[in-house]
């Protein structure tokens, strides 16, 4: 009673935050029912006639969700691999330049792109990746032929994947520069003083050191692995790629909203969501077992 006594400010301070959880995150799972309904707007939730799993089993009839479940999968998880070995990478050679205001000059210019939302970018995307975009214009002039990269299935997914590390690479960077930052000095001095290169160094000092917070990284990513992108896929795809390009929230948001079948695009959601949260507590204890992290 007395610490609620002296902390009552605190539980006051987060009210309107939990408030703001309850009503557009748990209220909303409520909606839950319509995935084993045949769900009509106009009879809604308790006037729809209830079908049972009919909309998942009809998930994996269905030669097109299959499709897009191998979408997402594929590129969620190059996203996750790339996303990792980039940062890890760009971190160690960021972390070799000796002028301070060199390397905090780059480290702003990789950052910006995370800053800047996928409708800005997808349209500089679209404008510079047509046939007669920059990017072609110079790849014309090496005797390359235009290349649709937003429109032929061969390369829509290696765009995609490719335009999401650029974007995001700069900012993921910053948990390894935060890692390498905890390494003691000393270690590179008597390594030094051992004869070390400075490859021998970051081979022998610097890498085994980034292998944990790497661990942890990699095995919290697992959670999102069926989370390819939804606003980057959206604002780049178009019925021309939708082989290679669809990936399951696009495929709800067109199953649900725009034909209609709310009820198999909340199976496709729910589907989802119980894969993400096996795989979240999958990936903690992977965390917790590999590189001893916790957060409760």
């Amino acid at each position: 009673m007395k610490m609620i006594k002296k902390t009552w400010p605190f539980h006051v301070m987060l009210l309107p935050a939990m408030i703001f959880l309850f009503v557009f995150s748990y209220l909303p799972m409520g909606g839950i029912v319509m995935a084993f309904q045949d769900y009509k707007p106009w009879e809604g939730i308790s006037g729809s006639a209830w079908v049972g799993l009919d909309n998942f089993r009809y998930l994996f009839e269905r030669e097109d969700s299959v499709q897009v479940i191998w979408n997402t999968l594929v590129i969620a998880v190059a996203k996750m691999v790339f996303n990792l070995l980039v940062p890890f990478v760009f971190a160690i050679l960021l972390n070799e330049i000796r002028q301070v205001g060199l390397q905090r000059s780059i480290q702003t210019l990789v950052y910006l792109p995370h800053f800047l939302s996928w409708v800005i970018l997808g349209g500089i995307l679209v404008d510079l990746l047509a046939p007669g975009g920059l990017v072609n214009r110079v790849l014309g002039e090496f005797g390359v032929n235009p290349i649709l990269f937003l429109g032929d299935n061969n390369w829509f997914r290696f765009t995609v994947i490719l335009s999401d590390v650029w974007k995001e690479f700069g900012y993921n960077t910053i948990i390894f520069l935060a890692a390498l930052a905890t390494i003691n000095p000393s270690l590179y001095e008597a390594a030094e003083m051992d004869g070390a290169t400075r490859f021998k160094q970051t081979l022998h000092i610097t890498i085994p050191s980034l292998i944990p917070i790497t661990i942890v990284v990699g095995t919290l990513a697992l959670g999102n692995v069926l989370n390819a992108g939804f606003d980057q896929i959206f604002n780049l795809y178009n019925p021309l790629v939708y082989e290679t390009g669809d990936i399951i929230d696009t495929f709800v948001y067109r199953t649900a909203i725009l034909n209609g079948e709310m009820g198999f695009g909340t199976a496709i959601g729910l589907f989802k969501s119980v894969i993400s949260m096996v795989l979240i507590l999958i990936s903690y204890r992977l965390a917790y077992k590999w590189a001893g992290y916790r957060i409760f």
